[in-house]
């Protein structure tokens, strides 16, 4: 590889992972395009396939997960009891998305995953005109912004771990890190805040592309030579999205998800109509 092709890779590295870590989502969504991408340009990438990237890009996303969560712990807002509820369903499902990787074909699920993301979007937007839901049984949970502002959150436990599973699986199948659903999951059925949300989403994120990505490695769908060249801008990207997002109020935070959420929906629309 030539030194131009290094410093893509640093620079997808450092740009997934502040993102990731900033909105919760990990960054694979943006890792796995640009590999594919940038292996139609460079010779040396061309032999690059789909289940290769997607393996690499959830090994980075774990790697990032961890920079952010360093962060995330110091600043006090990772909620890990929850996480591990979350982890129950989202580990099993990122075993069975890594294996079952090598049998789908993603157009058709690129293309309705990408309409159920805007629809996520779109609920995102109403959500406090929306009635919350309630449950008959809950884990409870408060948390005090740093204005000193009580936030009270909690969630049905079966509820949790069965979409925490379907999350699992479509995390490790796409090597996209989950976040994409789980944040919308934690604002929008079980009231948590942004801040809190985001934070809990990377703990999840690193427990779950734990067991996702030791399947892609038993199946050799890792290049060691990206992972060596991606994960320094995205350790550094994890810690200063985790840094900013401190920075930000609620509000400002769940504006950038939303936009970024939308973003991630087109762009699997377009790939799975091949536009």
């Amino acid at each position: 590889m030539i030194w131009i092709e290094w410093v893509i890779l640093f620079s997808i590295g450092l740009f997934a992972g502040t993102l990731g870590s900033l909105v919760g989502i990990g960054g694979g969504i943006i890792i796995v395009p640009s590999l594919l991408y940038i292996a139609t340009v460079f010779s040396s990438l061309s032999s690059l396939s789909a289940q290769v990237a997607a393996g690499t890009s959830l090994l980075i996303v774990m790697l990032t997960a961890v920079s952010s969560i360093i962060t995330f712990h110091k600043q006090k807002r990772i909620d890990y009891r929850s996480g591990m509820l979350f982890f129950i369903g989202a580990g099993p499902g990122a075993l069975a998305g890594a294996y079952f990787s090598k049998f789908f074909s993603t157009d058709s699920f690129m293309l309705g995953f990408g309409i159920f993301l805007l629809f996520l979007s779109l609920l995102m937007m109403l959500k406090d005109r929306l009635k919350p839901i309630t449950f008959s049984t809950e884990v409870k949970r408060t948390y005090t912004d740093s204005t000193g502002e009580i936030h009270h959150y909690g969630f049905h436990t079966p509820t949790a771990i069965i979409v925490s599973f379907i999350i699992g699986i479509i995390s490790s199948l796409f090597g996209i890190g989950g976040g994409a659903m789980l944040v919308p999951m934690m604002l929008i059925i079980f009231r948590f805040p942004p801040l809190v949300a985001t934070a809990t989403s990377m703990f999840v994120i690193f427990l779950s592309s734990i067991t996702g990505s030791i399947t892609h490695i038993l199946q050799g769908h890792i290049s060691w030579m990206l992972l060596l060249l991606i994960a320094p801008g995205s350790w550094i990207g994890g810690q200063l999205g985790a840094y900013l997002s401190q920075k930000m109020s609620n509000r400002v935070l769940l504006i950038i998800f939303r936009i970024t959420l939308i973003l991630v929906a087109i762009k699997m629309i377009l790939d799975g109509l091949h536009l």
